[in-house]
């Protein structure tokens, strides 16, 4: 398996060395200041907004200001509420936030479920967006914000790379049954073992053991059509079945397929690394 791809999202690079590393729990107050700011849009709450919105807000491509900001949000909000059959779902994840006491950046993914998609049919994609903030009064403010519009494949197989492994740590079975194709094929970095879809699945579920830490890096993706392959260094900790501590590196190489307009992952193969 796989890694954090090699597009190092836009500005949350430059934003670490900018801002500087922050502790564990100020990322999760701004995350959890970030998921309020997207629940005050979905519900219409104009006070919220107004509050998080610094005054000289400018809002990045088209420059927009705070009044025409809230004023758009609003508008989106009461057609929703008059049409909610046709209401686009958005959840946010893989956040990325680096921050000073004063100023923060937040980078994340967003997920859009639309029940109009093409051809009229429901379909889901994935944006990115990046906010910038300032710490006026006590409190948080957005400064600025920007959106990165629909992701290109290479962002999206970075992106699903990181999220088998995060499938990984959390023994989720329901995201492997469903990104992994039907004639998905692996081959263990540990013994060799040739597995279909239902044997590798049933191999990560089992325990005791299993990773309990991993980090990716050096991913390379590369699309050819509907086809693509991914390789990468996936380095793991955790323990085997008999409890027994490993920290190993594994080089890997994914193939990747496109059906229906969705990429799952349709082999896998890793080698140990001394």
């Amino acid at each position: 398996m796989r890694q954090i791809f090699g597009i190092v999202m836009l500005l949350a690079v430059t934003a670490s060395v900018a801002f500087g590393q922050c502790s564990d729990v100020d990322k999760k107050a701004l995350e959890t200041f970030d998921r309020a700011w997207g629940d005050a849009g979905v519900n219409g709450d104009k006070a919220a907004l107004m509050s998080i919105y610094a005054d000289d807000y400018v809002g990045l491509p088209g420059m927009m200001g705070k009044a025409a900001t809230i004023d758009g949000t609003m508008k989106t909000f009461e057609r929703n509420k008059a049409n909610p059959a046709m209401a686009d779902k958005v959840t946010h994840d893989s956040y990325m936030i680096s921050c000073t006491p004063n100023s923060a950046t937040i980078t994340h993914r967003n997920i859009v479920w639309t029940p109009g998609g093409t051809g009229g049919k429901p379909e889901t994609f994935w944006t990115r967006s990046v906010h910038f903030l300032e710490k006026r009064g006590g409190k948080w403010q957005v400064v600025s914000n920007t959106g990165g519009g629909v992701m290109d494949d290479y962002m999206v197989l970075g992106y699903m790379e990181q999220d088998w492994n995060n499938a990984g740590l959390k023994r989720d079975k329901e995201w492997f049954e469903k990104n992994f194709a039907t004639d998905y094929t692996s081959i263990s970095s540990r013994n060799a073992a040739l597995m279909n879809k239902n044997e590798d699945i049933a191999d990560t579920m089992k325990g005791p053991g299993g990773d309990d830490w991993n980090e990716l890096s050096e991913m390379g993706i590369r699309i050819d059509g509907n086809t693509a392959i991914v390789t990468g260094v996936n380095h793991v900790k955790g323990k085997d079945d008999k409890a027994v501590p490993y920290d190993l590196k594994v080089r890997f190489t994914d193939t990747w397929i496109k059906r229906d307009g969705h990429w799952q992952a349709w082999a896998t193969q890793g080698t140990r690394m001394p």
